[in-house]
């Protein structure tokens, strides 16, 4: 076997994460010895786990260089808000419920602090009509 495809076997966790995980990569071969993965990651949190791979598969790293640029025009778009329009009944209590899961109205403030220009605490009222903000609970 030819020392790039050992290297490639030996690294190909790595390769697989960092597409996996949208990276571009750009080279994948051998230079000067070493195996080089070059590419462009959509974060640095993408870029900081293909190291931890780069890691736990040789912590020498002695036959491998990385060369990974972040490029965030790479990274998805932030997925659009959800939203709820009230109905009569309504409470936060309840829209929370209703969208965070069974058992998790405690969570209404969420709800509250995803909306500052319609809800100041716990104590605003809301309408059947009003649109609110239901933010993901990331």
């Amino acid at each position: 076997m030819e020392p790039v495809e050992q290297l490639k076997l030996k690294y190909q966790s790595v390769i697989n994460l960092a597409k996996q995980q949208g990276v571009k990569l750009q080279n994948v071969h051998l230079e000067n010895g070493k195996l080089l993965i070059r590419g462009l990651a959509p974060s640095q949190d993408v870029k900081n786990n293909v190291w931890n791979q780069i890691k736990l598969v040789d912590s020498t790293f002695a036959d491998l260089t990385c060369d990974l640029t972040v490029d965030t025009s790479l990274a998805p778009p932030p997925p659009e808000p959800t939203t709820y329009t009230v109905v009569a009944g309504d409470s936060l209590w309840k829209i929370a419920e209703k969208h965070f899961g069974k058992g998790k109205g405690a969570l209404y403030p969420k709800i509250i602090a995803a909306n500052p220009g319609k809800l100041k605490d716990d104590k605003s009222v809301i309408h059947p009509g009003d649109v609110l903000v239901i933010p993901n609970l990331d």
